[in-house]
């Protein structure tokens, strides 16, 4: 499949550590992240926009699969890369440590998951995936859309790959078909992952409650934070961070290990 994808590239060599944003985003979400990295990771950050997002082509058609395909098209074969990803990027970081596409990811952290779903909730992704691209007068009408598409707004004042200016005006860079991606089978993505599996998400949460990841390990709770823990403390997040490097720092073969 040739999917253009942007990556935003940070300094180089091995280990490497993917940042991938969550459903509606872009990888400017992880600006305060890696204005605080310094010399945290050794080795290259690699932050895309996910396909359908921000600055990278729409796929023809939305599935885990795909979207993970797509990333690890522009990762270097055979070099690890520990993935740190928020809700639909946990998934896909999942996904990828499954080793289903020639990626060695000996750690992978997902945060703020989403690991239960109603069927209203999947019947109403089905109706945002399915609604025609809405054009806005302004930019400013537009990012503020985008935003709260994203679940960003009142975090964060502006986004410059979340819209772009067409004929008649503004819209979001979104692809609302992406929406339509559906639930992902955590369970059996947890159990065929290769590398050690941390999940993570804000104390505050709704999208991702304590006793719905209790389910699948021991969480790590970020204390007073809610759905994009990143954005709203990035520093929050060290203690992951150094967990995926030591685990990348230790890791001689890639096995299967699953803890929280």
């Amino acid at each position: 499949m040739d999917v253009a994808l942007y990556v935003a590239r940070h300094g180089s060599g091995s280990p490497a550590l993917l940042l991938l944003h969550g459903l509606g985003a872009t990888g400017e979400v992880w600006d305060g992240l890696l204005r605080g990295l310094g010399d945290r990771w050794p080795g290259e950050v690699l932050v895309p926009d996910l396909p359908g997002h921000g600055r990278s082509d729409p796929l023809p058609r939305y599935t885990y699969g795909g979207l993970a395909s797509a990333v690890a098209e522009v990762l270097e074969p055979g070099r690890p890369v520990a993935v740190l990803g928020h809700s639909l990027g946990g998934v896909l970081g999942l996904t990828l440590a499954s080793g289903w596409f020639g990626v060695p990811v000996p750690a992978v952290c997902g945060i703020g998951m989403k690991v239960r779903w109603s069927a209203d909730e999947l019947a109403k992704a089905a109706s945002l995936a399915a609604r025609p691209a809405k054009v806005f007068g302004t930019r400013e009408e537009a990012e503020d859309r985008a935003l709260k598409v994203a679940g960003l707004h009142g975090l964060v004042s502006s986004t410059d790959a979340g819209v772009v200016e067409v004929e008649d005006g503004w819209r979001l860079t979104l692809d609302g078909a992406a929406f339509g991606v559906g639930e992902p089978d955590v369970a059996g993505l947890l159990a065929a992952c290769r590398g050690e599996v941390v999940l993570a998400a804000g104390e505050l949460d709704p999208m991702s409650p304590a006793d719905h990841l209790v389910d699948h390990g021991s969480p790590v709770i970020l204390s007073g934070l809610g759905h994009n823990a990143h954005v709203e403390d990035p520093e929050a997040l060290w203690p992951v961070v150094d967990r995926l490097l030591t685990r990348c720092g230790s890791a001689t073969d890639v096995d299967h290990h699953t803890s929280g």
